[in-house]
């Protein structure tokens, strides 16, 4: 692929991202010239910024029927970019809905630049064609989510969480850069399309390149939530604020599909065979982990924990199928699962915020105490155990069609039997909800007007991904095609 010569369209194609930048330094200087009221107006800066540049990068940043190589080959501007940029936004914009009103942290700028910044570096991280530049972003994401996680400084779980994630993540993340510098060293190269010409050419023993492909996928199953490197999600989702552990299962774990989605495909075609096979094996572990651990949750966040470790096997199928249709599928399923994911979230948080408790037990009642979010909660938990016409449903069947395609029908059947059990402890949690009673009955459950708003929208999405599933479907068909 040509790298082409700088020129002001390339300004253009990393709008969002310099927006993203401005975005963070506004947030730092209003937060140092405006008083303590005016604060809390700051996640409402941050939220309507964010939706300002995904509007912006609508318009400004689609992909030239040409894709291209920018900035000296740091940089790709395509569909995966183009689409993965959107996920993030969006999820950004409702983190710091769900983020306002809530003690601790309302009002807290350094707090809403973090998460600009951590957005900017996911944002890159799709974008990114070379080996430094991949790593840069992956840094920048990671180190304010580290931050964010133990933003309560007064929480020790919170304290507890920021701090197992950064271990977990600098231990990963060293692995991910051995396997890195062992690329560079076998082809001379970091960027993604000429490594792969360097290493397709039959050169290099393929027992060689599949081991530095093997550390390479450590630091992305990280990312991702994949067993084995499944261990920080529970105690990490359970201790950091409950908008953060929102963020970090649907925007983090998007990132981290993104990168694995480019470098596997790009890097490593010539040994397709052999990573998907190991996927495959790692994509059963983690539906079949993940579905039943949570079966013993007595914690909402600790499930729902568990539940995006499953939700990270499923959407593994689509790369394992490796196909078109496998990617599409793939993206179309991030999608759904994002919307769905924050759209749960958001009702945890309202519910914390009134009962101060994430025990599944005290949810109790809720369908007396507020009807709305216990039908919202409904969508939300019935979207993620996969049934029609919700997001959840259609993601699940375009996962399992792929994998059926490509041969894979008994991946495609473990997937079903893992969906299966996902379903008996989503309907576990409603059966709480709508079967049983508290002495709170009548209490009703506090709802912010911009949490109000974030859940809205994302209900709206789960239904109008699942019920109108074709141009969302068109669009992933479009960016996948794009990489083969």
């Amino acid at each position: 692929m040509p790298i082409v010569p700088f020129d002001t369209s390339m300004i253009a194609a990393i709008s969002a991202e310099l927006l993203l930048l401005l975005l963070a330094g506004v947030i730092l200087a209003v937060d140092m010239i405006w008083g303590s009221k005016q604060k809390d107006h700051l996640g409402w800066i941050t939220a309507g910024g964010l939706l300002f540049i995904l509007l912006i990068s609508l318009i400004f940043t689609r992909p030239e029927p040409v894709e291209r190589l920018i900035f000296g080959g740091m940089l790709r501007q395509d569909w995966l970019t183009f689409t993965f940029r959107l996920i993030f936004l969006f999820a950004a914009a409702i983190t710091s809905l769900l983020s306002i009103n809530l003690k601790g942290i309302t009002g807290r700028g350094e707090y809403y630049a973090l998460l600009v910044v951590t957005t900017l570096g996911m944002s890159l991280m799709a974008a990114s064609a070379d080996l430094i530049m991949l790593y840069l972003a992956i840094e920048t994401t990671s180190i304010p989510l580290y931050i964010l996680a133990g933003f309560m400084k007064s929480d020790d779980k919170s304290t507890e969480s920021g701090i197992k994630y950064f271990l977990f993540g600098a231990l990963t993340s060293t692995v991910m850069l051995y396997g890195f510098s062992l690329l560079y060293g076998f082809s001379g190269e970091t960027n993604l399309y000429l490594l792969s010409e360097r290493l397709t050419g039959g050169e290099i023993s393929i027992w060689v390149l599949g081991g530095a492909a093997l550390l390479v996928l450590v630091g992305f199953s990280f990312k991702v939530s994949a067993v084995p490197f499944h261990f920080w999600s529970p105690d990490v989702y359970e201790g950091a604020p409950t908008p953060i552990t929102a963020y970090i299962s649907t925007a983090s774990k998007a990132a981290g599909f993104a990168v694995l989605v480019r470098v596997m495909i790009t890097v490593f075609p010539e040994i397709s065979l052999y990573w998907t096979s190991i996927l495959a094996v790692v994509a059963t572990a983690t539906m079949t982990v993940g579905n039943m651990v949570a079966l013993a949750q007595k914690n909402i966040k600790r499930l729902l924990a568990y539940s995006s470790i499953a939700h990270a096997g499923y959407a593994l199928i689509g790369l394992v199928a490796f196909s078109e249709l496998g990617i599409a599928s793939l993206l179309f399923y991030l999608a759904a699962y994002v919307v769905t994911n924050l759209a749960a979230f958001a009702i945890v948080v309202f519910f914390a915020n009134t009962v101060g408790s994430d025990e599944i037990a005290d949810y109790a009642g809720l369908s007396r105490r507020s009807p709305g979010l216990a039908f919202a909660m409904l969508i939300a938990f019935l979207s993620l155990a996969g049934m029609p016409p919700l997001a959840g449903f259609v993601a699940k069947f375009y996962v399992f069609a792929a994998a059926v395609e490509s041969g894979l029908i008994w991946l495609a059947f473990v997937g079903v039997l893992n969906a299966i059990i996902g379903l008996y402890y989503y309907m576990t949690v409603l059966k709480v909800v709508y079967l049983y009673r508290s002495d709170d009955d009548e209490v009703p459950i506090a709802v912010s007007r911009p949490a109000a708003i974030a859940l809205g929208v994302s209900v709206i999405a789960v239904l109008g991904i699942g019920i109108a599933s074709g141009p969302w479907l068109g669009w992933a068909l479009d960016t996948a095609s794009s990489l083969f």
